[in-house]
């Protein structure tokens, strides 16, 4: 883009700020690669996501009680430049401004997660009707500007009230205080919200928060991190089981309370990173399957067989959990529609070396990574240092979940890609690589479909830049820009560009 045009850009950005008409300036070129409303089955659901600790703000306001994130943020040097989100980009205060930016851009749904400690500030007990008024206010004007609401009940954000009391995912208590959580906005929300998410990528709680501790609580064994305390053998896979039978047991609250009076759906949000084998090689093939039950089978295995990969069992033994024949008929097909959030693909291969004598989740899986294939990267690398752009890994791993799980209806809850955080106004707002991540994605998403893949959904992620986890405001995944300093918010280019691509005729 020259100069001029970029000027003109971001005062077209700044207008539409301004509440001026959301339209693209006569004589400039937004190119969808031949996608419209059209490419896609009728009823498709076009929407973005985020999640309320990233967006939310106002973390001591209004009788909201601290997450494990607001503790875990409190030890310098976990995130960078020790940001915080106690202000973020302060979506309570200006969720209006934020649904009329998804109106102009004629998305169908927003996917917002509801924060466990601002409807109870200690994980149980007493009620902060405050926090209650938010969402319900929140949902009330989505759907006043026709927007559909997707409600998303837990996103890495526990009460740390649960966390002091009883040790949080670690022990089984959690699973009825969830379950009193998620009923309270069955009964609460749901007879304006029909689509429900018990849980937000629980493989990464259970992973980065136990194996690793890179995310909240920060609990890990010696050799895999910096953490005070924490068995990576063992604790990842009681966290995974705890978090299968809180969704499992607030499914069936759902199923038989709430889901016949109120004709809602539900279901859970998994990450899957594809994994590509390196080579052709036996060895390299099954390091790469064994990467996919460790990721995305340790959570969908049980919920569509009820039990976990064979693989699992088979390396795990003994400090992998048992259902019970009563747990096992609980968690088999609790779900009515499958999310993924999916962003990248990577290479594995089998390290031909001894297991190592110490044992950790990551560990188990006993594979090689790699980023390149005979000196050619697998994709352009984004900002952060795990993304790589690679569209046909969307196409993969959509048609693996449909070939080895038996189809199920999915949407895609997340995709996206970001930019350095310091990118400044106007630069950027011309994001022409995120444009164009988003458009080869979504083709190759419907090459999946035209072969087969049951997907009604996509969520862009994300609507805003915000706080992202340890790298803070160092990464800005939006398709608006937010200007940390006054909050303000600039539609970038991929915001016109789904604007074009979602116009109803």
């Amino acid at each position: 883009m020259e100069t001029g045009t970029m000027i003109l850009f971001f005062f077209l950005c700044l207008n539409l700020c301004n509440a001026e008409p959301f339209v693209w300036q006569a004589g400039q070129e937004i190119d969808t690669g031949g996608l419209s409303r059209a490419s896609f089955p009728k009823g498709f659901v076009f929407g973005t996501a985020t999640s309320a600790y990233q967006v939310e703000g106002a973390a001591k306001t209004d009788g909201r009680g601290p997450s494990i994130w607001d503790t875990f943020i409190l030890q310098p040097g976990i995130i960078a430049n020790n940001a915080t989100a106690d202000v973020s980009v302060d979506e309570y205060h200006r969720y209006k401004t934020d649904v009329e930016l998804m109106v102009k851009m004629n998305m169908d749904a927003y996917r917002f997660s509801i924060s466990w400690s601002r409807i109870f500030p200690k994980g149980a007990g007493q009620i902060n009707y405050k926090g209650v008024q938010y969402y319900n206010n929140l949902i009330n004007y989505l759907l006043k500007r026709g927007i559909t609401p997707y409600a998303n009940l837990y996103h890495y954000d526990l009460p740390q009230g649960l966390e002091t009391a009883y040790g949080g995912l670690l022990n089984s208590k959690v699973v009825d205080d969830y379950a009193k959580f998620a009923e309270f906005c069955f009964k609460t929300f749901g007879d304006r919200v029909k689509y429900w998410m018990t849980f937000n990528e629980p493989r990464v709680v259970a992973a980065l928060g136990y194996d690793n501790g890179i995310f909240a609580p920060g609990r890990c064994s010696a050799p895999f991190g910096n953490c005070t305390a924490g068995n990576s053998a063992t604790e990842p896979y009681i966290v995974a089981h705890n978090l299968l039978l809180s969704h499992a047991t607030a499914v069936k609250i759902y199923r038989e309370k709430y889901q016949p009076i109120q004709k809602g759906k539900i279901g859970i949000l998994l990450d899957f990173v594809w994994y590509e084998p390196l080579t052709n090689s036996s060895e390299d093939q099954a390091a790469a399957q064994r990467s996919r039950d460790f990721h995305i089978g340790w959570f969908l295995h049980p919920i569509v067989y009820g039990k976990y990969p064979d693989s699992m069992v088979e390396i795990v033994g003994k400090r992998l959990p048992k259902f019970t024949k009563e747990q096992y008929q609980m968690v088999k097909g609790s779900i009515d529609y499958l999310g993924v959030n999916q962003y990248t693909a990577y290479y594995m291969y089998d390290p031909k070396q001894p297991k190592q004598n110490v044992t950790g989740y990551q560990m188990d899986w006993n594979v090689g990574f790699a980023y390149a294939r005979n000196g050619v990267p697998i994709g352009p690398k984004a900002n952060s240092y795990w993304l790589y752009i690679v569209p046909w890994g969307l196409y993969k791993a959509v048609t693996y979940i449909k070939e080895h799980y038996g189809n199920p209806t999915m949407i895609l809850s997340e995709n996206g890609m970001d930019d350095p955080g310091n990118v400044t106004l106007p630069a950027g707002l011309h994001d022409t690589t995120r444009v164009n991540y988003y458009k080869s994605y979504l083709q190759n998403l419907i090459g999946a479909m035209n072969d087969g893949a049951n997907v009604v959904g996509y969520f862009a992620w994300s609507l805003l830049d915000n706080f992202e986890w340890k790298s803070g405001y160092t990464s800005r995944f939006g398709v608006v820009y937010v200007d940390f300093t006054n909050l303000k918010r600039y539609p970038k280019m991929s915001a016109y560009w789904f604007s074009k691509l979602l116009q109803r005729h």
